[in-house]
């Protein structure tokens, strides 16, 4: 069977939270606390985007996003997505599904652009995926992000406009 996305509802936390703390506690993606606990994710997850989406297959919750807007006033057509993948479904195309997925929510929710603020320059698969589907790295922010492997690197902020011209 193929996979299914739909809309997080607030009872699917308890199966996102695994996938949530394994890529927070791994500390090389996300500019999250690696011992974040779990109210605070849930309400940087769950309650603070506009909306959450999973991606499952066979009924098993394999990945999220969420989706909300960048930034307030002026920028409010501007939108901001988070993706994560549990690691026994990675290189299976969710990531790349949940990213075309999400770009024609943000179309339908009316938002003109896309933008991912703080991408680990060291994530060189998601920057890649990324720039497949079109997003443009529109700035570099030298030594923003401390991996724990690989120290101080480069976090990028990448874009897409989605509306036409």
């Amino acid at each position: 069977m193929g996979i299914q996305i739909r809309t997080a509802q607030a009872a699917d936390f308890s199966a996102i939270w695994p996938i949530f703390q394994q890529v927070a506690a791994a500390g090389d993606t996300y500019a999250y606390p690696q011992d974040i606990d779990y109210a605070s994710a849930e309400r940087l997850w769950m309650q603070q985007p506009r909306c959450t989406w999973v991606v499952e297959r066979d009924g098993e919750i394999l990945g999220t996003y969420y989706l909300k807007t960048n930034q307030p006033g002026p920028g409010t057509h501007v939108c901001n997505c988070g993706y994560m993948v549990a690691e026994s479904a990675r290189s299976q195309g969710l990531a790349r599904a949940m990213c075309e997925h999400s770009q024609k929510v943000a179309v339908e929710l009316g938002y003109l652009a896309m933008q991912f603020n703080f991408v680990a320059a060291s994530n060189t698969v998601a920057v890649a995926l990324w720039q497949k589907l079109g997003f443009s790295i529109v700035g570099r922010l030298p030594k923003a992000f401390r991996h724990p492997q690989s120290g101080f690197v480069d976090a990028l902020v990448m874009y897409k406009w989605l509306a036409g011209d």
